[in-house]
């Protein structure tokens, strides 16, 4: 894997600081320890750090074609790059290395900005074509790679494959967006395109960008939609046949490499699933990794093992200490902007572990958004239900009143704790479901703010980014809305930046062959009832594994990736959060009440409230005040 940055000036053909470019794509030097280069000429600069996959001696980028108009510089793979090879040199084009990079430059020059719709794989790329004057951007379907771009004042755009290496330009403006704060207190991230600074943006996943020198500033262009258009009725039996089929091949696909290769494996359905086609597919034992936790709670190791003995795979565990909090301010140069899933602390451990044996790892990362695997797509189904049975006239009063005055019983079981249901069911569609993704849902939220941020916000509210998307949802069915929602939000805003960012930090290429485009193009559009069955999430994944993992490893409850916050927060990091939470870095920002910061502490060090999630997050946001930003802000002029 790898790291790029550009500049591109788009009137004239002003030259850029070599040395500048030179400490923007140093920045990535985790991205690509095996090495670096650079091109500059007027008007445009490209680097590129490398860690060296396929084609070990050939592959060095920035690359060119014949003449050398065409340059790329290119984070990912392209797994069908053979297949497009062969496709080009019939058409004539002379290729110089075997590597996936310089069928980027061919594909080009042979279907132009329809490149991208060939490839298939994960991808952040920036082309320049000296004959065209035309730089292109590009970023896969799912968002798997990252792509940064910001636009000065004189009209250069910046980009990369991490915030950090646009920061390093003193140009690009650090004001704080207001709307992304306040969105990344709903959802526990920043999703696309925005960023936490107001002047940068993500390239939108399944998107381009195209600028020819002199031409107008360039919109970002969709190309590729998940369609859930019904497939021909077919028997569950054929179905699980199909599925296994298209599995196995996108897990073959990712297999290809000159380098150590493994899987992580956790011992859930969708890692045991990879690790499972990786050993049919294999002659020689798969290296696999888990880490484990003294916590039963927490340890899921044992069922990995059950996997990893059936297979007779080579298998690594490593004992994690569930109170290895170390990694708190690691985590905001690592992430660059505000970032709050506390899982990205083992995602960083077991990348640690797993880059000890291999270069190249898989992972089973967005099964559950594929196969509607999350309990919320459970109890999201439940409340559609409850909602088209009762008119909006009798249900919203009801179930609001009901919502409101239920006790919040953090400490009961978890069938008692009523509270979030009743309030989602006196919602509508979308209101219910941004209820159920929130990290810091709108009653403990909103009231963290000052009077003058509220004022800022000019009424704006995190609800908006699923108002846009579930409005976009090509369906009409509820299940597969909100799963289209998680595969443009929480998939790439969250769990594909954590494991980019956790194991780029070791120079690990991590590969996700359950959202291989083709295969989630084929899951689409399978009926939501196959998916989820009753109270069944991935039912038909699960029924098509059964004849390779043991019912154990299918059937069990849902674990995850968990540490333990609340005991952190009322023990070892007891006086750190009070500290940070209380403190002057959050205060001087002028965007919290400070003494609703205060009650927080208060209430959950005391154990009257479970306040761990909100904690987090604002721990999260004041160490990035401090590692990233620089100390003191201010969200209107930071």
């Amino acid at each position: 894997m790898c790291g790029i940055v550009g500049l591109f000036h788009s009137a004239g053909r002003r030259d850029f600081d070599r040395a500048l470019l030179t400490r923007m794509n140093d920045s990535q030097l985790h991205r690509g320890p095996d090495g670096g280069g650079l091109f500059l000429e007027p008007g445009i600069g490209l680097g590129h750090r490398r860690l060296a996959i396929i084609d070990l001696t050939g592959g060095a980028q920035p690359l060119y074609n014949e003449d050398e108009s065409v340059v790329v510089v290119y984070n990912g793979e392209i797994y069908n790059f053979k297949e497009l090879m062969d496709e080009l040199l019939a058409a004539g084009h002379v290729f110089r290395t075997r590597c996936d990079t310089e069928v980027i430059v061919h594909a080009w020059e042979e279907w132009g900005d329809k490149c991208v719709e060939r490839f298939r794989g994960m991808f952040a790329f920036a082309l320049w074509d000296r004959n065209r004057q035309t730089l292109f951007l590009a970023r896969d379907r799912l968002g798997i790679k990252p792509l940064y771009y910001s636009l000065l004042a004189d009209g250069t755009l910046v980009f990369g494959s991490e915030l950090k290496s646009l920061l390093v330009h003193p140009a690009v403006p650090r004001e704080m967006d207001p709307t992304a704060i306040e969105e990344y207190f709903a959802y526990g991230y920043v999703p696309d395109p925005k960023t936490i600074y107001r002047s940068v943006f993500k390239l939108a996943p399944g998107h381009t960008l195209e600028w020819r020198r002199g031409a107008p500033e360039p919109r970002p262009r969709q190309y590729w939609d998940i369609s859930f258009e019904p497939s021909d009725h077919r028997t569950e039996g054929d179905v699980c046949e199909d599925l296994i089929g298209q599995l196995r091949e996108a897990v073959e696909l990712r297999m290809i490499a000159e380098v150590p290769l493994g899987a992580f494996l956790s011992g859930g359905v969708d890692s045991s699933a990879v690790v499972a086609m990786m050993a049919e597919a294999s002659d020689r034992p798969v290296n696999t990794c888990s880490i484990s936790f003294a916590d039963r709670k927490y340890d899921e190791a044992r069922f990995a093992t059950m996997v990893a003995e059936r297979y007779e795979t080579d298998h690594f565990v490593e004992q994690v200490d569930p109170d290895a909090y170390d990694l708190i301010d690691r985590l905001s140069s690592l992430y660059d902007e505000p970032f709050a899933d506390s899982s990205a602390m083992p995602t960083y451990r077991v990348c640690a572990l797993a880059r000890k044996r291999v270069t190249v790892a898989l992972s089973g990362d967005g099964g559950d958004e594929v196969f509607a695997g999350y309990r919320r797509y459970r109890w999201h189904d439940y409340e559609e239900r409850v909602r088209r049975i009762l008119p909006d006239s009798i249900r919203r009063p009801l179930f609001g009143f009901l919502g409101n005055a239920y006790p919040k019983m953090d400490w009961a079981p978890k069938p008692l704790r009523a509270k979030s249901t009743l309030q989602s069911i006196g919602r509508d569609s979308v209101g219910g479901f941004f209820h159920s993704v929130s990290v810091l849902y709108d009653g403990i939220r909103q009231p963290l703010y000052s009077d003058s941020f509220r004022r800022e916000l000019q009424g704006y509210h995190a609800r908006e980014v699923l108002d846009t998307v579930m409005a976009a949802a090509p369906s009409d069915d509820h299940i597969s809305r909100v799963q289209y929602a998680d595969m443009k939000t929480y998939l790439a805003g969250d769990i594909l930046t954590k494991v980019d960012r956790a194991s780029m930090a070791h120079s690990l290429e991590v590969r996700v062959p359950l959202i291989d485009h083709k295969f989630i193009e084929w899951s689409a559009r399978l009926p939501s009832s196959l998916k989820l069955s009753g109270s069944e999430g991935k039912h038909i994944f699960k029924k098509s594994l059964e004849p390779y993992l043991p019912p154990d490893v299918l059937y069990r409850d849902k674990m995850g990736f968990s540490v333990p916050l609340g005991a952190w927060f009322r023990g070892p990091l007891k006086d750190r959060v009070r500290s940070a939470l209380c403190g002057r870095v959050l205060e001087e920002t002028g965007i919290f009440d400070m003494s609703r910061l205060r009650t927080i502490v208060d209430q959950h060090q005391s154990g009257v409230r479970e306040h761990s999630a909100a904690m987090w997050a604002l721990l999260m946001f004041e160490s990035f005040l401090r590692e990233v930003h620089g100390g003191s802000a201010n969200a209107e002029a930071a």
